[in-house]
């Protein structure tokens, strides 16, 4: 959620950053070329002072004219700038460099013909620094009301866009600057924000995988995720009540119905005393009761297997496994099953080695019970990156598409198996055993024939 939260704040700060940092740089820009025009006309009016009084079209001396000369080419010399002063026929008072020409068109035209109505150039284009362009400047020579000259100034504008550079340069690292401190910003919000989210993810998923006493410290972040921590916590003390209140009835109930049952059993076998030897309905009673008495031992294993706690350690599961395995032999011998163990000899994972024997003693026991004489039930040990893995595979007639489905399902049995003893619950309580270690059980069909089932462990600490 992180990665998706920060880039979403960084473009948006970027964007409002841009958004402020373009309006200004166009400000810069157009400030400075302010500043070099309002200068420039500064310095029409005063050429425009001095060739006032200058009317005359003479080709002798003049001192006013002479003047005005000098004092435009020490303004050309000093400052680089052309300016001269021209006559309404465009015909030049005076102007420096010699060489220079009133333009015909473009900017130095435009400007010429708006001073010839009176008016002094207050607002010419803007000259950006990628563009050579030059900033021409004019003003009106007026006398008695009338213009009769036009002061006009073309001035370069090579040091005006570098100024203007280097203003947009500290705008850009001040930018810079600010999306830096953004940035950082924002991944200190997000991670005030989130935190809390990620202790909540990290608790939905110890409940989620059987640890129901995992809580969230309610402590940090925004009030908003606050309240939703307390109300997590209440809701999973409302759940682990109510498991508990479930797995007490279940204990209670199967603990107190196996007096009953055995008083029963009991009247049965007096009855029997009475009957001949041999009596189908007898034995068939016997055996239901005998199941009826497995189920409930079944059902208290369950509910045990689901309220105790994970004794979790480092387990050399290879050797675990052969160990089970060594300890069902002389069954599959008896049945005339082969039972082989495969896989590295040593290899380690997070496990509760009593629950893991006892789920492996379930699942070792399903697979001897289900597979003929004759056939082979294989146990392999496999290592992982993320787990290590019991594959039992036996040689059975296997399940089908919808029966792997279901298999697993508390009291569920495949309708070809109802003759052969068991409660239904033996995979359940697996099932219980390993998923409060972080562990888990999984059914596969095995080719050609037979079933798979699989054992996965850590093999680091789902607690760490």
């Amino acid at each position: 959620m992180r990665t998706r939260l920060l880039p979403l704040l960084i473009v948006l700060m970027a964007s409002v950053l841009l958004a402020l940092g373009f309006p200004l740089a166009v400000s810069v820009a157009a400030a400075e070329q302010q500043r070099v025009v309002i200068d420039r006309i500064d310095d029409t009016a005063r050429f425009a002072a001095l060739a006032q009084f200058i009317t005359e079209r003479t080709t002798g001396y003049d001192e006013r004219r002479r003047t005005l000369q000098t004092e435009l080419e020490t303004y050309n010399s000093v400052y680089g700038i052309r300016a001269g002063v021209f006559y309404r026929d465009d015909s030049a008072m005076a102007k420096a460099p010699a060489s220079w020409r009133l333009p015909a068109e473009g900017e130095g035209r435009a400007a010429f013909s708006e001073a010839l109505l009176g008016r002094r150039s207050h607002d010419p284009p803007q000259v950006w620094p990628w563009q050579d362009g030059r900033v021409v400047v004019a003003s009106p020579v007026v006398r008695d009301g009338d213009v009769i000259a036009v002061v006009v100034i073309d001035s370069p504008t090579g040091q005006m866009r570098g100024d203007t550079m280097r203003g947009w340069l500290l705008i850009a690292a001040g930018e810079a600057v600010a999306m830096l401190v953004a940035v950082g910003a924002a991944i200190r919000l997000t991670g005030w924000v989130l935190l809390p989210v990620k202790t909540l993810d990290a608790a939905a998923h110890d409940i989620a995988s059987g640890r129901m006493r995992s809580r969230v410290a309610a402590s940090g972040g925004p009030p908003e995720l606050r309240r939703l921590a307390r109300s997590f916590n209440e809701m999973a003390d409302n759940v682990e009540d109510v498991l508990e209140q479930q797995r007490a009835f279940v204990a209670d109930a199967s603990h107190q119905l196996r007096n009953p049952l055995a008083a029963l059993l009991l009247r049965i076998e007096l009855l029997a005393l009475e009957l001949p030897e041999g009596n189908e309905e007898i034995a068939s009673v016997r055996t239901e009761g005998r199941r009826l008495g497995q189920v409930l031992d079944d059902l208290l294993d369950l509910a045990l297997a689901e309220h105790a706690e994970s004794d979790l350690r480092l387990t050399d599961i290879g050797a675990l496994t052969a160990e089970r395995v060594a300890s069902w032999r002389p069954v599959a011998e008896e049945k005339g099953v082969l039972l082989r163990a495969g896989g590295p000899p040593a290899v380690t994972a997070w496990a509760d080695p009593i629950a893991l024997s006892s789920a492996l003693d379930a699942i070792i026991d399903n697979a001897l019970k289900f597979t003929p004489a004759g056939e082979e039930v294989r146990v392999t040990v496999a290592s992982g990156s993320r787990d290590v893995t019991v594959v039992v595979a036996d040689g059975g007639p296997g399940l089908t598409e919808q029966e792997l489905e279901r298999v697993g399902d508390r009291f569920w049995r495949s309708s070809q198996h109802q003759n052969i003893r068991g409660s239904g619950l033996g995979l359940s309580i697996s099932q219980a055993l390993l998923a409060a270690g972080g562990g888990s059980l999984s059914y596969a069909c095995k080719e050609p024939y037979g079933l798979s089932v699989t054992v996965s462990v850590p093999r680091h600490d789902p607690k760490g």
